[in-house]
């Protein structure tokens, strides 16, 4: 399976969106503030939108590009709440999930297999999406660091389980491409994770 990935960090805070194709069909991945532009000129077959969890920031464009693309949503569905509560109140675009995904589970999109891997913390459905041979991993995992628990809906302990949870039950080798910033790889973020199990 050949998979190629475009990426773009949009918007005042550099929120990565990613358009995976694969056999000539693209997922987007957190179409966030400004996403639209970029990828009504970069998708040429779009089939989903995926969001790794539902900060504004990661689900801005969500509305916009579904109603010109008519595709369908989906997010973890502990987060789809979050697609019209606004928590941070930013006047997001309200959005509806088409699919709201189970925590863990493994679904098929025209005939692409995706896997949400659950971690909470950040949020309470944050989850890593699986494609191929690569993890899209949200604010979850940063090359450097791990994504907030201070924000509304966030739970310090829930961020706790899912480090262990990552570093003791994840043994695939894969690529991680974060919601902000550089990639990095699975064995890279185990040891980055390991020393923020004292801070939480």
């Amino acid at each position: 399976m050949e998979m190629k990935i475009k990426a773009k960090a949009m918007g005042d805070y550099m929120t990565n969106c990613f358009i995976v194709t694969i056999n000539e069909k693209d997922l987007i991945i957190d179409a966030g503030l400004d996403a639209v532009d970029w990828v009504m000129k970069y998708s040429k077959n779009p089939v989903a939108i995926l969001n790794t969890h539902g900060h504004f920031d990661h689900i801005w464009s969500n509305k916009e590009l579904k109603e010109k693309l008519n595709i369908p949503i989906y997010i973890p569905k502990g987060d789809a709440f979050m697609l019209t509560n606004d928590p941070f109140h930013k006047n997001t675009p309200p959005s509806e999930a088409d699919f709201k995904v189970e925590p863990d589970a493994e679904i098929e999109i025209e005939g692409i297999k995706v896997k949400f891997h659950h971690f909470p913390g950040h949020t309470p459905g944050s989850s890593a999406i699986e494609i191929g041979n690569t993890l899209f991993s949200g604010d979850f995992i940063f090359k450097d660091s791990i994504g907030r628990v201070d924000f509304p809906y966030s739970n310090p302990e829930d961020m706790k389980k899912s480090i262990h949870k990552f570093i003791n039950n994840y043994n695939k080798k894969t690529m991680i491409y974060p919601g902000h910033g550089a990639g990095t790889d699975t064995n890279s973020a185990k040891r980055m994770l390991k020393p923020w199990l004292n801070f939480l």
